[in-house]
């Protein structure tokens, strides 16, 4: 891969800088000569007030923004490495945000003409690389981008830029998405760092048995994304049928493409459902509160889904105490099963380490995790109970 050190002025970068707002990306810059934002960059994501802010803050006070990374693609140049940075600038010098400048709130249009002046005339080290695309997206993976690594979606839409990329970054990247709200109740993370599609691509990628490096290879150059959107689609009206009404925060970042996988034949009653998602959200015997929707998905057998809380051993050896010295006065086994029985061990009196606590009335039942609740049985009785 060849390179050339080049200098541009922040006036020469940002002329005819085009930003799309929807979509939160730069586009254009260099007289339209530029692509800011080529299929293989992430969105934008400095305008939070304060990183923006600080590109401009850095230029004012004359710091270095550090090397810019432009490929060579024919006439045109592409943003390898600076993306965030550019449009910053390309944002600020268009009126698109303002900047706390000594304690007052200013525009670019309103700062002095000598700092305006600062702004623009600022050198700017460009290297350009030209190369094979192969060699240009492994330069894009070594490259630091402006202080903040790419995450492993980021990657992959480099990797794999194509129709297929551009058309599922355009329907689950796009903050502006009016179904983001819905989804961002299932899924857990930012549409803008990718996160959204990673989910997304995550789900419907395991349903085929494949890696998500596979299934973006072989839809790169698909045009369109039907099989993407449907399944996507498909998992979430099938968690928010199940599970009906405003969803609890818990819902947020489980793994519902396996869920929908494993659970979605069966028939469930919403109302029920949803009824028992409530019951157990309020039981402070629940201690993994996440696991309540594969619980009750699963049939409410796998309680180790739910980290129930269990008998503590102030609680066993009081219940130990009371049991032993009632059995002692009676002449039968401390054990409330073993006593009831015409056996052998009708009177046996065990020791505390031959015993285990069991809820009176079933915690699946509503019988709660308490003292008043709790009774100790032999390890023999107590594993047969189960959940009666």
């Amino acid at each position: 891969m060849r390179t050339e050190l080049r200098e541009y002025s922040v006036a020469e970068l940002v002329e005819g800088f085009v930003y799309n707002e929807l979509e939160g990306k730069g586009l254009f810059g260099l007289a339209g000569r530029l692509v800011i934002q080529p299929e293989f960059q992430r969105h934008y994501i400095y305008n939070d007030g304060k990183r923006d802010a600080a590109v401009i803050d850095s230029v004012l006070k004359g710091y270095p923004l550090g090397l810019i990374y432009f490929n060579v693609a024919g006439d045109v140049l592409e943003v390898l490495d600076g993306q965030q940075r550019i449009t910053s600038l390309g944002r600020f010098v268009t009126g698109k945000f303002a900047i706390k400048h000594n304690g007052q709130e200013q525009t670019f249009s309103s700062l002095p003409q000598e700092q305006q002046r600062i702004i623009l005339d600022t050198p700017l080290l460009v290297y350009e690389c030209e190369g094979t695309e192969a060699e240009i997206k492994e330069w894009f993976r070594t490259i630091n981008i402006a202080g903040i690594p790419l995450n492993s979606q980021e990657l992959l839409n480099a990797i794999y830029s194509g129709p297929f990329v551009t058309a599922a970054k355009a329907e689950f990247s796009n903050s502006g998405n009016s179904h983001q709200q819905k989804w961002s109740a299932y899924i857990k993370g930012d549409p803008k760092r990718q996160e959204v599609l990673a989910a997304a691509l995550e789900w419907v990628a395991a349903s085929k048995g494949m890696s998500v490096d596979a299934y973006l290879a072989a839809h790169r150059f698909d045009p369109a994304i039907v099989e993407l959107q449907t399944y996507f689609t498909s998992v979430i009206d099938w968690a928010s049928t199940v599970f009906p009404g405003p969803p609890p925060k818990e819902m947020r970042g489980l793994e519902w493409g396996r869920l929908y996988e494993e659970y979605h034949a069966t028939a469930y009653n919403p109302s029920e459902m949803a009824q028992e998602v409530q019951r157990l959200l309020g039981d402070p015997a629940v201690t993994n509160k996440r696991g309540i929707f594969e619980y009750l998905l699963s049939g409410g057998n796998e309680r180790s889904l739910l980290a129930v809380r269990v008998f503590d051993d102030k609680t066993k050896q009081a219940a130990y105490q009371r049991q032993t010295e009632v059995a002692a006065k009676a002449g039968v086994s401390n054990c409330p099963t073993c006593a009831s029985v015409d056996n052998a061990n009708r009177t046996r009196v065990w020791p505390l380490s031959d015993m285990e606590a069991d809820h009176v009335t079933a915690w699946s039942k509503g019988g709660a995790t308490d003292s008043t609740n709790c009774e100790m049985l032999c390890v023999t009785h107590n594993r047969a109970k189960g959940n009666r």
